[in-house]
């Protein structure tokens, strides 16, 4: 026995990276900043779980977000007890476990989400600071567009350890990589195991040599095996980096699906419950990556925050690609004025 709990112990040093160690989760309250499309979708799932106690909406729109507020509180009757308030006010927001960060420019049709990174920095360098100021241990949680260096930017603006300012990330992504995994094989997407990490953008990488059906690792059945194997790679890739886009062009915005990780994320921090989520974290020090550069990484999720980030065996090609999207945004980081 005593041999057996060794074994595991190295098992667990070999496959995970610690953050930091783990702790009890605190009285559940939210914030969204920001009662878009994105926010309210956000809001609106969260409430519908019954995960809080407390939902605090802020927005620089006053009628908007009083619409919002009203419309929400009036369905109060059909959810679990919870208490909703909304202001321009940052001081609502005082307490709150974790704050969800939508607000900004939204993205414009044919627009890469990187073109937008200076258009909002500076709405950043406004919200950040008062989320701090009156939730000093929030966990910050970044959805706004370009995901990745606004996580970064966050983390820059607010002064807490990188370990509480996460962002969405390529959890999405990886959703519709199972959904499009799951059409192709006719299978049910959670039945579909297979990851996207680095940039949540045109620079992601699909980690083909990890994905798997029921333990069976897709790489390993042999070229022959599916019939036109590499193009088949590369066109579900591709229209995982597409969806947004496609989205956009059709029906202006994308909403429901980000709504919806971004509950399961709460969901999984707010009930301590060890999850593994395609997040954007600060990637130094993995993958050969020596920079603060924050990326997506399958990372484990506490209630304070990323706990572990899990170390795939990826291939050196896929090792490449994510050194490469590392470069970039570190490029365009090097370029910001904070």
């Amino acid at each position: 026995m005593a041999d057996e709990k060794i074994s595991m112990a190295s098992i667990k040093e070999v496959l995970l990276h610690e953050v930091q160690p783990l702790e009890r989760p605190p009285a559940a309250k939210v914030t969204v900043v920001g009662v878009g499309q994105v926010g309210m979708a956000c809001a609106y799932s969260i409430l519908q779980q019954g995960l809080i106690g407390e939902l605090a909406l802020v927005d620089c729109v006053e009628d908007k977000l009083k619409g919002e507020l009203m419309d929400l509180q009036h369905g109060l009757a059909f959810t679990r007890p919870a208490t909703i308030k909304a202001s321009t006010d940052y001081a609502v927001t005082a307490g709150s476990h974790i704050c969800v960060i939508t607000a900004g420019c939204r993205q414009r049709e044919g627009e890469t989400r990187l073109s937008l990174v200076q258009r909002n920095v500076e709405i950043f360098s406004d919200i950040v600071p008062k989320l701090v100021k009156y939730s000093p241990h929030t966990l910050l949680l970044v959805v706004s567009n370009p995901v990745d260096v606004l996580t970064y930017v966050t983390w820059k603006l607010s002064g807490l350890p990188a370990e509480r300012v996460i962002g969405s990330g390529t959890n999405l992504d990886s959703a519709r990589f199972r959904f499009l995994l799951g059409e192709q094989l006719n299978l049910a997407p959670s039945n579909c195991h297979g990851w996207i990490v680095g940039e949540h953008g045109d620079s992601s990488v699909a980690v083909w040599s990890g994905v798997n059906v029921a333990g069976v690792t897709l790489s390993t059945l042999g070229p022959a095996a599916i019939e036109g194997e590499l193009k088949w790679e590369e066109q579900i890739h591709r229209k995982v980096i597409e969806s947004a886009y496609d989205i956009i062009k059709l029906k202006g915005y994308t909403s429901w699906a980000i709504g919806l990780s971004v509950m399961h994320i709460v969901q999984g921090a707010l009930h301590n419950r060890r999850h593994v989520y395609a997040l954007s974290t600060n990637c130094r020090g993995i993958h050969g990556i020596d920079a603060d550069v924050f990326l997506s990484l399958p990372c484990v999720l506490g209630s304070h925050g990323i706990t572990h980030v899990v170390k795939q065996n990826l291939n050196e090609v896929e090792v490449l690609q994510l050194q490469k999207s590392a470069k970039q945004l570190h490029e365009i980081q090097q370029s910001l004025k904070l």
